[in-house]
């Protein structure tokens, strides 16, 4: 094999396909990259077996085309270090020989034979969305679920796929993030019964993918794996085993609940200003919304006390709810600074709901009040 690569272009493709091996496997062949290169192009395959990624890779010229096993540590640095436009690798009987216009290596490189076939994307029956829009999704709820947790399978995103749209719900049982978009079912495809639940991972590492926004992106759910298609990448996962809780649930239809619409940037200063003298043992922030303003109080006995007002559109009756900064904070960061929102509260006792009119709703549990 001999190839002459756009370094830059290759690089970035190999740091996305990189991200997919394991750091260490009893199988150390996974812990390097795949270079398949044709007449047509490149393409660099990477797995630790539960996920797996094709990437076409742009500026790939075969001069003889073949296939090369490229370790991660090494060859990565040759591609960050370097400073050649272009770059020739060429396999020989023992590895590989990289060269730039000053400078050559030699890597060894194990037999490409032996690295495990990646999936492609070959389904005729799969969900079509924008990239941008399943990337919104993407972070709209990753960020709730919860990695350590035995309970249920709370360490991923579920995935709802219906006829005309795609449900996508984080949680880790203390708050809930959901978001609902328009998809479009292709040849029928759809969930059904089945907990389609994506690893957290998985989910971050789709997102990275997700480079050009308008580009169509195809999905399709099998009984125990997802595969993700963009224009330039393929991407298969295994499936969250488990139950996930009944998410519908955790909304609470209450029509004597009171709505306030807030300023997302706004209040987030103010929750992170409040958030400066908590601790882990007193963590909440007492939210007081009345009288035309939010007034945000927290206190730890060993840190001092904080206190945030901030003028709002809400006249009414006060009513005051203790929650972590934290959970609001991660909401309130996947929304843009001007973008306005629907907070719903009843009492103390109860969830806060924040809900944006783009489908995306959040749930957080309020926290005892001590004091």
């Amino acid at each position: 094999m001999r190839v002459t690569c756009d370094r830059e272009k290759l690089w970035h493709a190999f740091q996305n396909a990189s991200a997919v091996a394991p750091a260490r496997s009893p199988k150390p062949i996974l812990q390097n990259v795949k270079l398949e290169a044709r007449a047509d192009g490149g393409v660099l395959l990477a797995t630790d077996l539960e996920v797996g990624v094709r990437i076409e890779t742009p500026g790939v010229e075969a001069d003889s085309p073949g296939s090369v096993i490229l370790p991660i540590g090494r060859f990565g640095s040759i591609l960050r270090e370097s400073s050649d436009a272009k770059l020739v690798l060429e396999t020989d009987g023992s590895g590989v020989v990289v060269r730039g216009e000053r400078s050559e290596f030699r890597l060894p490189a194990e037999n490409p034979a032996e690295f495990p076939a990646v999936s492609e994307f070959s389904e005729e029956k799969y969900h079509a969305l924008p990239a941008r829009v399943l990337s919104q999704l993407i972070r709209r709820t990753v960020f709730a679920t919860d990695n350590e947790s035995s309970r249920y399978a709370l360490g991923g995103v579920l995935l709802e796929l219906s006829a005309d749209k795609i449900i996508a719900v984080g949680t880790d049982g203390r708050r809930l993030a959901m978001m609902e978009a328009p998809a479009q079912s292709v040849g029928g495809h759809g969930t059904g019964d089945n907990m389609t639940i994506v690893p957290t991972r998985s989910m971050n590492l789709i997102d990275k993918l997700l480079t050009e926004p308008d580009a169509e992106v195809h999905i399709a759910a099998r009984a125990n794996e997802v595969l993700v298609k963009t224009p330039r990448a393929t991407f298969y996962t295994r499936l969250v085993e488990g139950r996930f809780p009944k998410w519908r649930d955790v909304f609470p239809k209450r029509p004597d609940a009171i709505q306030i619409e807030l300023v997302a940037g706004l209040l987030h200063g103010a929750v992170r200003q409040a958030a400066i003298v908590t601790s882990e043992e007193s963590r909440g922030v007492d939210f007081t919304f009345g009288g035309g303003k939010v007034l945000l109080a927290g206190r730890a006995p060993e840190v001092g006390q904080s206190r945030i007002e901030m003028p709002i559109a809400y006249d009414g009756a006060p009513v005051s709810i203790s929650l972590d900064p934290r959970f609001f904070s991660d909401f309130l960061k996947t929304l843009e600074q001007e973008a306005t929102f629907t907070l719903e509260l009843k009492d103390a006792e109860s969830a806060a709901v924040c809900r944006t009119s783009d489908g995306y709703s959040y749930v957080i549990m309020p926290l005892a009040r001590d004091h």
